[in-house]
């Protein structure tokens, strides 16, 4: 009976091994190519990946005879991030945003369609009483910090969280209410480099945010701040004298700050440097 774990191990660690070259790519991967990375048989390989699939932790791509992750993969990975390193590592940079915009500052996950708060931060002068708390969730395409997370994800992973009207959530009366115009909301935050929410999730609010990267530069968390805003007229509309663009420069070096404590890459470019640079 004691032998057996020692029997697994190999079988084990040779399926771990697989997940970390499907984790390295980024995409989907032939079993031909994991196979050579790892100087395998190509049938162990096809084992090994059944296994992985069969529990989750990869998928196959049948259109392009490749595989990568699967959900139970992302999840545990998000679920490490999101238990301990990006709350206990994105405090402090949530203090310090929090000072230097003059709001409250979030740090929040996709979860599934909804953005997930993890962590928030008051400033020290007045503020807004806020919904986003600790533990709260809300329809992501109507935060500043769930649009900057979709903002960088791929296209067929929008089309499969919002696949049709049905799956969108009014609020105030604002914010995209179908696949159109979040797909016009997302091509804004990509181009701007940060997203801006105006009165979507509460009248009296606006929110920017910028998204944090992992190391293989997949969008993690957001980080976003909060402050006290009415405009009818729309923040990014000529007629609104309280334009929200001067919180970008301090929400876009938070998201670079926790992107770097966490060993991130910014797509297209280097790893970030880490906080307190």
């Amino acid at each position: 009976m004691g032998a057996a774990p020692t029997a697994a191990a190999p079988a084990l660690r040779r399926g771990l091994a697989v997940l970390r070259v499907l984790a390295e790519r980024p995409g989907p991967v032939s079993a031909a190519a994991v196979a050579r990375d790892l100087g395998l048989a190509r049938s162990t390989v096809y084992e090994l990946l059944g296994e992985l699939a069969a529990a989750g932790f990869a998928t196959h791509v049948a259109s392009e005879r490749r595989w990568g992750l699967g959900v139970a993969a992302f999840e545990i990975g998000t679920a490490y991030l999101r238990a301990d390193p990006l709350e206990r590592l994105g405090r402090p940079v949530l203090t310090r945003l929090a000072r230097t915009a003059g709001g409250t500052a979030h740090l929040g996950v996709l979860h599934g369609g909804e953005t997930l708060y993890l962590a928030k931060e008051r400033p020290a002068g007045p503020a807004p009483a806020l919904v986003t708390d600790v533990g709260v969730r809300l329809p992501a395409p109507l935060t500043a910090t769930g649009v900057s997370i979709l903002a960088a994800l791929p296209a067929a992973q929008i089309r499969a969280l919002f696949p049709d009207r049905g799956a969108f959530v009014d609020r105030t009366g604002r914010g995209p209410a179908s696949p159109g115009q979040l797909r016009e909301v997302l091509a804004a935050a990509r181009l701007r480099g940060w997203s801006l929410e105006d009165g979507q999730v509460s009248a009296d609010t606006a929110s920017v945010a910028a998204a944090v990267f992992d190391h293989n530069g997949r969008p993690v968390a957001a980080v976003g701040v909060t402050v006290r805003h009415r405009c009818d007229a729309g923040a990014e509309a000529p007629g609104c004298p309280h334009g929200l663009g001067a919180l970008a420069g301090p929400v876009r070096a938070a998201a670079a700050d926790l992107t770097g404590a966490v060993g991130g890459l910014v797509p297209g470019g280097a790893a970030s440097p880490p906080a307190g640079r």
